[in-house]
């Protein structure tokens, strides 16, 4: 029998159309003869289209396996993710506590720091009200122009800016604030911008890093989705020994989250003193036609369908290692 897989996409996020992208991509590469696609689209405003996964084991008998296609908030998360462990579905990619922990930059770098893996020096901005006035001063007193604004969590660059002065920085904090309640104003990095792909559940490992060539000043939406300038360098040319450090720290990060499945984990190598940063690890990788995390993958001979065969089999052995757990005396 094939093996029925729920692609969910969409999503409450400023990455919807990005998700939708990726799940086509997903659904046309997914083997026929082995599997069955069940798409399930959630719209903008929540709903789900044709119908919602159940949080009750065994209310949703026509799905085996679950593929999470969804980016940012309400989806990459671990909000989807606690849905499906209620459900006591398979799904791909990490669990709860991974994603919440990689969604939120400012826990990813809490945790990263504990570790002693190298991040960017930040500073966190809270909103405690909503006509709240952000104020920066200590950012630029510490690190000085140019400074980087995130919003603390979502991905695929939505809100991100780089201020240059005090004016672009105001404009920076307006815009992240849109999207959280919490931003993220960091130290800029100038040097290589580097990903790297992991893949596995107890043993991970990492394939072989890119480099993002930019077409505009930094690695931003409009550039990874819409002017199809960028240039990619495959493999990153880079020093042998720092390409292994890349690839350490990769699975270093993806560890310390206790991340399972997959996740492009993205670097800043600084050009002045030759130091790799960990930027971000994200746990559902783009997966449309452009996305680097399938590249890389096939760059090392795992095509894109036996890579997504790869996925499904890794979440049906964390689901089956989970279910052998007891939650009773």
């Amino acid at each position: 029998m094939k093996t029925r897989v729920a692609v969910l996409h969409g999503g409450r996020s400023g990455e919807h159309e990005v998700s939708i992208r990726s799940a086509q991509a997903v659904m046309a590469a997914l083997d026929p003869a082995r599997f069955e696609v069940v798409p399930i689209l959630i719209h903008k405003d929540g709903r789900w289209d044709p119908h919602p996964i159940v949080p009750q084991p065994g209310a949703n008998p026509g799905i085996d396996v679950v593929f999470p296609v969804l980016h940012g908030t309400f989806g990459e998360d671990g909000t989807v993710q606690g849905l499906l462990e209620m459900a006591a579905l398979p799904y791909v990619g990490a669990g709860v506590f991974a994603s919440a922990a990689s969604m939120d930059k400012e826990q990813f770098k809490r945790l990263c720091t504990a570790l002693g893996l190298p991040v960017v020096e930040w500073i966190t901005l809270r909103r405690e009200s909503r006509d709240a006035v952000w104020d920066a001063t200590a950012a630029v007193a510490r690190f000085g122009y140019p400074l980087f604004v995130k919003p603390a969590n979502l991905g695929s660059s939505v809100g991100i800016s780089k201020a240059h002065d005090e004016a672009e920085l105001r404009a920076a904090l307006a815009e992240a604030a849109r999207f959280d309640a919490k931003l993220i104003v960091e130290r800029a990095i100038a040097g290589p911008e580097i990903e790297c792909a992991v893949l596995g559940n107890d043993q991970p490992q990492a394939a072989t890093p890119c480099r993002i060539l930019p077409s505009r000043e930094f690695y931003d939406y409009a550039d990874k989705y819409l002017l199809d300038a960028a240039r990619v360098e495959l493999p990153a040319q880079l020093a042998p020994e720092l390409i292994a450090e890349i690839r350490r720290l990769a699975v270093a990060c993806y560890r310390a989250v206790d991340c399972s499945g997959m996740a492009r984990v993205d670097f800043l190598v600084e050009s002045a003193t030759g130091r790799v940063y960990i930027n971000e690890l994200n746990t559902i990788p783009g997966f449309t036609s452009i996305s680097m995390y399938p590249k890389m993958w096939a760059y090392e001979g795992l095509a894109f369908p036996r890579l997504l065969e790869r996925l499904i089999e890794l979440a049906l052995e964390r689901h089956a290692a989970r279910q052998a757990l007891r939650y009773e005396r």
